[in-house]
Order: C-alpha cells, then sequence, then structure tokens
C-alpha cells in the first residue's frame, strides 16, 4: 500500500502540474472556461515522474490455466498509445500472488448500439465507438449517468437486451468467435448475494453450479478466488446476516459478488460499477484488489461514473463517453493532455476524474442556469460561464484529429490483423449436480432464515391454536356440523393467507435465480424443481403440526386413516399455495405488488369456495365458471368434508336418521361418490403441477428473454444483421 500510495501521490504531483500558467483556472472556480488561446496549448510534465511504458507479451499454453507474461521495451505504436499510462503497482512482500491467469485481448471497431424506440430502432446509445483491452491492463469506460457506459460494455460482453441492436466488430484475440462459456465473467451494478450463507458457502455452492469436475477441485477454485479479491477476514462471516449475526460492508459484499465470477478464472472480467455505493476508502481497495487481480494477467473492463485522484491513478486506459460519443480513448495521463490541448486544462488539486465529467455533463447547465439567476441578486458568480454541449463537440473533434485516435486505429489493426489462441469453454455442470446443489442450498437458507419457515411455522400454530380453541367442544350432532364447516373452512383460507409472509423470500429467490441464470449458472427448471425438493420437508412439518392440533381440538373422526388423508389434502393445499407465490414473485419481481397479488387472489378464491354462498347459488358466468372451480380452497374444503361426513348418519328425532352426505350438502356441495375425496385430491395435485409450469413460463419469459446468448449475439454481430 505504501508503494500504491508513493505513485498515486506522484500522479497527483503530475496532474496538478498539468497546465501551463498561462492557462491554469484557480482551483476556486466551481467550473471551467474554456480559454480561446490554450487551444493546442501542451501541458508541461516538468515536476513529473519518468513513466516507462511496457508491452505485455502473453504466452498462453494450451490445456493450463497459466499465463507467461515477460515485460519488453514498447514498441513506438504502443509506446504512442500508452504515453503517460501508469505501470502496474508492485505488491508489498509477503503478499501471496494468486494463480496467473490467462487473459485475453479484447478489441471493439465502429461500435454502434440503437434501442428500440415505439416503432423502430431510432436512439442510438452508442456511437461508432473504437477501444481495446489487453491482458494484465484495467480499461475503465467512463461517463456521466445515461452517457452509454453499461451499454457500450454490455455489448462487448454480448449481454445487449432484447431491445438493443448492434452493429460493428468485437475482436477477442483478434478473432470474431463468441466467448464461450466460462471464458469471461460479468458482474452487473445490482447482484443479488444469499444473505444467509458465509462468503465460503456462497463461493462453493457457485462453484458447484458452474463447473464440473470434483468438488477438491472446484473447493481450490474458490479458495483462490477469496484470494484474488482479498476476503480472506470474512471467508466464514455471513454475508448478509440474520436474526443475530451482522453482515458484511457494502465493500465487502461487492468484492463477493465479483469473486462469484472468479470462480470459473475468467479470460476477460466485465464489471458494472464496481464503486457503486461505495464510500472512498472501499472503492480505494477495491481499485487496488482490481490492480492486483489484473496483475495476475485477467483482461479487466469496467465502467465508473466518477472516482478519486488515488483510483484515477491506477487506470491503464480510459474510454471517456458523453451521450454515445467517444470523447477519448487512451492512457490516464494521456487524456489530461488531450482536454488540455482542447482548452480545458485540469485545474491544481483537482480530481481529474472530477474534472473529466464536470466538463462533459450537461446536467450541470441547469446548475450553470441556477447560478446565473443567483449572480443578479448576490454577484458571487461571475466566472461561471461555461456551454457543455459546444464543449463535448470541442472535445469529440479534437480527439477525431488527435495522434491518439490515429495510434488507436493502429493498434487496433495490429491486434485484429492475425489470431491469436481461441479461448476455451471449461465445461458446465450436468443438470443432476445443479438440482442436488440448489436443493441443498435451499434447504440451507430455509434454515437459517427464520423469516422463511420459523416466523411462518409459529404463525401456522397460532391461528390453528386460536381456530382449535374457538371450536373446541362440538360434539357430533346434527347441529354441529354447520360450526364445523367453519372451522374447516377458517383452517382453510387463513391459514393459506399466513403464507403471504414467505413472500418476500421468495422475490429473493426469484431475484437470485435471474443474476445466476443471467450467467447461465441456472435454468428455470433446474430452480423450480431444487426449490420444490427443498421446499417438501418444511411445508410437511407445517401440515402435520397444524393438522395434529385441529384435528383433535375441533373434534374430527378418530381414524388414523382420516387423520393421514386431512394432512395429506392440507399439505397439498401448502404446495398449490407455494406455486401461486413463485406465479407472483415470477410476474412483478418486487415484494409489494406480489404481496398485493396474493391478497386479491386469496379474497377472491374465499369468495367463490362455496361457503358464504353454497356452490350451486353462485352466478354461473364469473363465479361459479371459472373461479369456484379453479380456487384450491373450494377443493381442499370439500374433500375434508366428505373425509369427514361420507359413510356417517345422524338421528334426526327417536326414529328418524339422515345420512352425513345429506346433512352437508344442503350446506356445502359435496359429493356422494365414496372415491370423490380422492378426485379432490388429485385436483389439488394437478394444481400444483399446473402453478409450476407456469411459474417455469413466466421465468423462462419475463426473466431468461433479458439473457442475450453470448454465441447468437457474437453471430448478429459479425453479419450486421438485427437480432
Amino acid at each position: 500500500m505504501e508503494e500504491i500510495q508513493s505513485q498515486s501521490d506522484n500522479y497527483r504531483s503530475s496532474s496538478s502540474s498539468a497546465s501551463s500558467p498561462a492557462s491554469r483556472v484557480p482551483s476556486s472556480n466551481f467550473f471551467y472556461l474554456r480559454k480561446p488561446g490554450s487551444l493546442r496549448q501542451p501541458i508541461s510534465f516538468e515536476d513529473s515522474p519518468e513513466w516507462e511504458d511496457s508491452e505485455i507479451d502473453v504466452r498462453v499454453e494450451d490445456g493450463s490455466d497459466s499465463i507467461n507474461i515477460a515485460t519488453t521495451p514498447a514498441s513506438p505504436s504502443l509506446s504512442k498509445i500508452n504515453s503517460g499510462s501508469l505501470p502496474s503497482p508492485p505488491l508489498p512482500e509477503g503478499v501471496v500472488v494468486a494463480r496467473k491467469i490467462a487473459g485475453a485481448s479484447v478489441v471493439w471497431k465502429d461500435l454502434t448500439v440503437t434501442i428500440k424506440g415505439k416503432r423502430k430502432y431510432s436512439d442510438k446509445v452508442v456511437k461508432s465507438s473504437n477501444g481495446y483491452a489487453l491482458p494484465g491492463t484495467m480499461t475503465v469506460i467512463m461517463g456521466p449517468a445515461k452517457s452509454g457506459k453499461s451499454t457500450l460494455l454490455r455489448s462487448i460482453a454480448g449481454r445487449l437486451h432484447n431491445s438493443a441492436k448492434m452493429f460493428g466488430e468485437v475482436f477477442v484475440n483478434g478473432a470474431k468467435t463468441p466467448m464461450p462459456y466460462g471464458s469471461y465473467g460479468f458482474a452487473g451494478k445490482e447482484t443479488t448475494l444469499i444473505g444467509s450463507l458465509t462468503v465460503r458457502e456462497f463461493l462453493y455452492y457457485s462453484a458447484l453450479l458452474q463447473l464440473p469436475g470434483f468438488f477438491c477441485q472446484k473447493q481450490s477454485m474458490v479458495e483462490d478466488a477469496i484470494l484474488a479479491m482479498s476476503l480472506s477476514e470474512y471467508a466464514n462471516k455471513l454475508i448478509g446476516g440474520h436474526c443475530y449475526m451482522k453482515g458484511l460492508p457494502s465493500g465487502e459484499r461487492r468484492r463477493v459478488s465479483i469473486a462469484r465470477e472468479l470462480v470459473m478464472r475468467p479470460n476477460v472480467l466485465f464489471i458494472d460499477e464496481p464503486l457503486y455505493h461505495l464510500d472512498s476508502v472501499s472503492a480505494l481497495l477495491m481499485m487496488v484488489t482490481l490492480k492486483k487481480l489484473a496483475s495476475t494477467g485477467c483482461t479487466l473492463i469496467f465502467t465508473i461514473n466518477q472516482s478519486s485522484t488515488e483510483v484515477f491513478g491506477l487506470f491503464d486506459r480510459i474510454c471517456l463517453l458523453s451521450n454515445g460519443n467517444t470523447l477519448f480513448f487512451g492512457g490516464t495521463l494521456a487524456c489530461l493532455q488531450h482536454f488540455s490541448n482542447a482548452g480545458f486544462p485540469c485545474p491544481i488539486m483537482q480530481s481529474p476524474s472530477d474534472h473529466f465529467l464536470r466538463a462533459i455533463n450537461t446536467d450541470f447547465d441547469r446548475i450553470i442556469a441556477m447560478c446565473k439567476n443567483w449572480q443578479v441578486d448576490q454577484g458571487d458568480f461571475s466566472s461561471v460561464n461555461m456551454d457543455t454541449a459546444v464543449a463535448i463537440c470541442t472535445l469529440e473533434a479534437t480527439y477525431k484529429s488527435s495522434a491518439d485516435a490515429a495510434a488507436v486505429e493502429a493498434m487496433i489493426l495490429i491486434l485484429t490483423e492475425k489470431e491469436g489462441p481461441i479461448l476455451k469453454s471449461k465445461g458446465k455442470a450436468s443438470n443432476a449436480i445443479r438440482i442436488a446443489v440448489l436443493t441443498w442450498r435451499s434447504l440451507l437458507i430455509m434454515s437459517r432464515e427464520w423469516k422463511y419457515f420459523w416466523l411462518q411455522l409459529v404463525l401456522y400454530m397460532l391461528l390453528t391454536l386460536c381456530t382449535g380453541t374457538i371450536f373446541s367442544g362440538l360434539g357430533h350432532s346434527l347441529s354441529s356440523i354447520v360450526a364445523r364447516v367453519a372451522a374447516i373452512f377458517v383452517f382453510v383460507s387463513f391459514t393459506s393467507l399466513l403464507s403471504i409472509a414467505g413472500v418476500p423470500a421468495h422475490v429473493k429467490e426469484v431475484k437470485i435465480y435471474a443474476c445466476e441464470a443471467s450467467n447461465q449458472h441456472s435454468g428455470a427448471f433446474v430452480f423450480l424443481l431444487g426449490h420444490l425438493l427443498a421446499c417438501i420437508p418444511f411445508l410437511f412439518l407445517i401440515a402435520i403440526s397444524s393438522s395434529l392440533v385441529f384435528y383433535f381440538l375441533i373434534g374430527l373422526r378418530d381414524e388414523f386413516s382420516l387423520l393421514m388423508y386431512f394432512v395429506l389434502n392440507f399439505f397439498m393445499c401448502l404446495l398449490v399455495n407455494e406455486g401461486i407465490l413463485l406465479v407472483a414473485a415470477s410476474i412483478w419481481q418486487d415484494a409489494f405488488w406480489s404481496i398485493l397479488s396474493m391478497v386479491s387472489i386469496h379474497v377472491v378464491m374465499m369468495l367463490s369456495a362455496g361457503y358464504f354462498r353454497i356452490r350451486s347459488d353462485l352466478p354461473q358466468p364469473v363465479w361459479m365458471y371459472p373461479l369456484s372451480y379453479i380456487a384450491f380452497h373450494t377443493h381442499a374444503i370439500q374433500g375434508m368434508l366428505e373425509n369427514e361426513y361420507l359413510g356417517t348418519s345422524f338421528a334426526v328425532g327417536q326414529v328418524r336418521s339422515i345420512s352425513g352426505f345429506q346433512a352437508v350438502h344442503s350446506t356445502y356441495n359435496i359429493s356422494e361418490d365414496s372415491n370423490s375425496k380422492w378426485e379432490n385430491l388429485l385436483v389439488l395435485f394437478l394444481m400444483t403441477v399446473g402453478y409450476r409450469i407456469l411459474a417455469f413460463a413466466l421465468l423462462y419469459l419475463r426473466v431468461g428473454k433479458n439473457i442475450s446468448l453470448n454465441g447468437l449475439f457474437h453471430c448478429n454481430q459479425n453479419t450486421n444483421n438485427p437480432r
């Protein structure tokens, strides 16, 4: 860290003297004026250290994960491109260097991305961008908000949304071949982590989902990822924490999300906003960690919105965007030279990234207008006079005619004229292994998340005790039938309604699936089957505990076979309800709207279940057909009543008696067929399957459609045809 700080101090010294006295602007100015006489005026680097450029000679051995890096004198073309770029900081003594990674050169040429509007592809988000990234270096895409940073990153990685269309070419090691699975990693801005797992557990399960092979091999890869992201201190701590343990800070959580992609030991790593929601100290630690990762040979490409001077000094190359236009691509110090040549020198004691973004961010025009209005009253803002649109046009025109742009084109020609080694896929884990891993992981999550299962169990038991004590002592007379039917209706309806407490957990699981599916670590079928197998033991425990308390407090028929049917019926109700929860979570992926939908669905099902009004008297167009048949309450309550009353009789007076069917039929439309209760149970089973099929379709369409296949992407960009 001392060496890195020393280099950052030297960099600040050079950047502070990066303008001649005639062109310097006092640092107290909030905005920077373009001096007419300063156009093409060079920056003085008399106080800056002599930066030695070096070319990385990458030699990849076939069939290995190692990379041989030799430092040689830079060629004239590369020296011209990297003029002023910072060398990688040396690592402190005693630090264990992570395993070497075979990086890959990435080139994008004339890259244009359009977003589909209401009628056609009209809005150009990225316009004719050129650039490259080399192994062992960090290339940053910088710009203000809505400048096209994330779109450019996703287009290079082959992760564009279906509503976007790309023109241009992307080369990997000089070839237009798609990056195979496992050869690259992509860490998005918003990543969902599993808070109830430790860092090591989370990465280990991720490795099991991603990679084939033996468990011991995957464990070594996990340890390498922990070492690469400097997470050894937090390896055995919970990520998000639960009821009694504190979770990781935001900086460490961000590093965990990046470490998940490093498990595959990718050749190229794409990161969208690695400093998102991080403070200055966490941001510096993150960038030092990524610099250490780049020193192992990995090719790093990431976006950033703004950075401190220390962080800025760690970058190798910058791609500066504004409104989709490339204003500069090259080394860090060369970017300062570029702004000075265009007439916008960086003031002393000012962060370069702050200077760049304030000069090209059109949002500052509103602040300028406010300051001008204030100037009339106060007279303190006479120096605030800069048109951002003019600055952007000037910077763009200056870059297009500069030696930097010509050097980039020359380097792109060098990197694309000859094909290098083709990246190889490391293979995928089989679906059987993924199902087993997801099942076991879900079991572990459910056992640790008290809000997911244990709170529901407590609520179910409390409601069952309340219902059982209220309806206790009913007896078995004819007059008790109405109260017993009401008790069964309350038991089925209200316990199903309580399951809404698990909506946030289901929404989080769907988000985790979406994050894993975007990187092809999981699939809809694998996720749903693993979730079903994991929730069966917990739901069965809820079903048998609640059913036993209710069954004996109400005083239902004391037969073991009837009790087991009651438990099985209620268990199927819980499975059906779990399927409905997954459907709602898949549609909305938001806790509030999912809860609102579940409450509405349950209310409608309760109204059409045949209790408040007998089913035969319900209005047929909507309430009877189809709502009363869609509602699982109808079949569950009918099956329980048939289980209780078929085969019984009640005395009416001293001579006459009626059957249980006749007694209940007037209150609830049950069938007199002895097999009808099994038919109702079969309907519940079919509903369980049907709702999961619906959830599969929703996950596949709503989540899967946002996942761009890398191979299809590159096929389209090679032929310049829209997808």
